[in-house]
């Protein structure tokens, strides 16, 4: 995707952060976006979550991105896999 593509995606994680809840539901945040955007999103909540003390619950398909969680839940047909 384009550059605009990173740019709502941030503009609607800007949207879910602006009232500061303590928990941030993430589904695919980075679906459908280049190398580079998909970085600076998670970057982003990243920094949401050391910075303002959120939790970020992030939904992806993408391993490399979950690769990069503190806690990592696989599920296969609705249950977690061991």
């Amino acid at each position: 995707m384009n550059y605009l593509g990173g740019q709502q995606q941030r503009t609607s994680i800007g949207r879910a952060m602006i009232t500061n809840p303590s928990i941030i539901l993430a589904d695919e945040p980075t679906g459908n976006l280049d190398t580079k955007s998909s970085e600076e999103i998670v970057d982003l909540l990243k920094k949401s979550n050391r910075d303002y003390k959120q939790t970020i619950i992030m939904i992806t398909h993408n391993v490399e991105i979950a690769k990069q969680a503190d806690r990592i839940i696989t599920l296969e047909d609705g249950k977690t896999k061991s």
